[in-house]
């Protein structure tokens, strides 16, 4: 399954910006996966945390191969030591079992967080150990689908800033001017920036300042 988007979106983001239409343009559509299963998004992402896109992959496959189904009774019954030695650390076995005892006691109320709205849906989902603002966010973009997400603390969408805009520095202030211009559709806009960042427009440079080499 990917995030589903269409003319409505990119026309109308493409209409309040003229550099934003030139990468949908070169661009074209872009299809990015997402996870429809929440329980198994959040502990994608727990799992996910400060290491590489392979390795998260490696750690991924391991889970669904051994576990088949990731959910709460399958994450309880395997334990901690169990999800450990499919690549993680300790404390993220601990976090991705806590959100598994919290799932099984009824105290999550996974159901419920999809008729929330998207500032209630993210506070809910901060709650749980190892979930911060950006992972919250991640989980309404790639799992909820939500249309209107757009994360200051995404270090790839502030590249993209840079990147389109020809910006030096993001500050929040000028974040919160994009997504004014890009809302409704912020979501889209966050996939088109990130294109950008990963390098899909020929061309585009990153404005960020360059670092000083320390001396000696």
């Amino acid at each position: 399954m990917h995030f589903q988007y269409g003319e409505a979106e990119t026309g109308y983001l493409s209409r309040r910006d003229e550099r934003m239409a030139a990468v949908i343009a070169q661009v074209g559509h872009i299809e990015r996966e997402v996870d429809a299963d929440l329980f198994s998004a959040v502990v994608h992402h727990i799992v996910g945390q400060q290491i590489s896109t392979k390795a998260q992959a490696t750690i991924w496959k391991r889970m669904r191969d051994e576990l088949g189904t990731v959910d709460a009774a399958a994450v309880l019954g395997a334990g901690v030591e169990k999800m450990q030695s499919f690549g993680m650390t300790f404390r993220k076995a601990e976090y991705i079992i806590d959100f598994a005892r919290k799932i099984e006691s009824g105290e999550f109320d996974l159901d419920g967080i999809w008729e929330k709205p998207d500032d209630e849906a993210i506070r809910e989902l901060r709650g749980l150990k190892g979930v911060g603002v950006w992972t919250a966010e991640m989980i309404l973009l790639f799992c909820m689908q939500r249309p209107n997400v757009f994360s200051y603390d995404d270090l790839a969408i502030q590249r993209g800033l840079r990147m389109v805009y020809h910006h030096r520095k993001i500050e929040r202030k000028l974040f919160e001017k994009y997504r004014r211009r890009f809302s409704p559709y912020c979501s889209v806009a966050s996939l088109y920036l990130w294109a950008a960042a990963g390098g899909a427009v020929p061309g585009l440079k990153d404005h960020a300042p360059a670092k000083r080499k320390k001396a000696g």
